[in-house]
């Protein structure tokens, strides 16, 4: 099987997971309130570790944002992608343009004890949409893994690693965003989709 048609599949099976979670969510909702409360897990099949976007796809000239961390490390995003299952895709890439070699810091995972126990990941990123006056939390499967790339450890001088992070998807009024990082500088992302 093809890197492309197993990343299709994949985003299939995220997407049907999601709608059905979604579903059961609305049904069990009683409405009101919660708007900066974390969701405690997330209704994903996605059990692989480490996965990435492949590098052709979501990939612009021009980053949409970037972010400056600590020691020539940045994070470039490339894309902000609806997708009808009801979530968001931001792809981009580490970077670093610093002389020696960088680890990528530990805090990108954040705090949550669901997620510190699956390694490092971008799980402490969140999407803040100001106008709705809304938080959204990185997406998990059912394990309490964060739908990220995981597995970061070092990046050379000069390097780029492709990373994903998934979110629940802002609703359509919502077409400019900010992405927070740990330890990097915040950024204004475009929503496309």
């Amino acid at each position: 099987m093809s890197m492309r048609f197993t990343e299709r599949a994949r985003r299939r099976m995220v997407a049907l997971t999601m709608a059905a979670g979604l579903a059961v969510a609305a049904a069990g909702c009683g409405g009101g309130g919660g708007d900066d409360k974390k969701p405690d897990t997330s209704a994903s099949a996605s059990k692989d570790r480490g996965s990435a976007p492949s590098a052709q796809e979501g990939q612009s000239e021009t980053p949409l944002a970037e972010l400056k961390g600590k020691d020539g490390l940045l994070l470039q995003i490339t894309s902000a992608q609806r997708d009808a299952g009801g979530f968001l895709t931001v792809n981009g890439q580490f970077k670093n343009d610093g002389s020696g070699s960088v680890t990528i810091p530990a805090e990108l995972r954040g705090d949550e004890t669901e997620i510190l126990k699956h390694g490092t990941s971008l799980g402490g990123a969140t999407l803040v949409d100001a106008k709705g006056k809304k938080r959204y939390y990185v997406l998990r499967d059912t394990d309490g893994r964060p739908l990220t790339t995981t597995g970061l450890t070092t990046i050379q001088s000069g390097q780029t690693i492709p990373v994903f992070i998934q979110f629940p998807a802002p609703p359509a009024s919502a077409a400019d965003v900010t992405l927070q990082v740990p330890t990097f500088s915040s950024g204004t992302i475009k929503i496309s989709g």
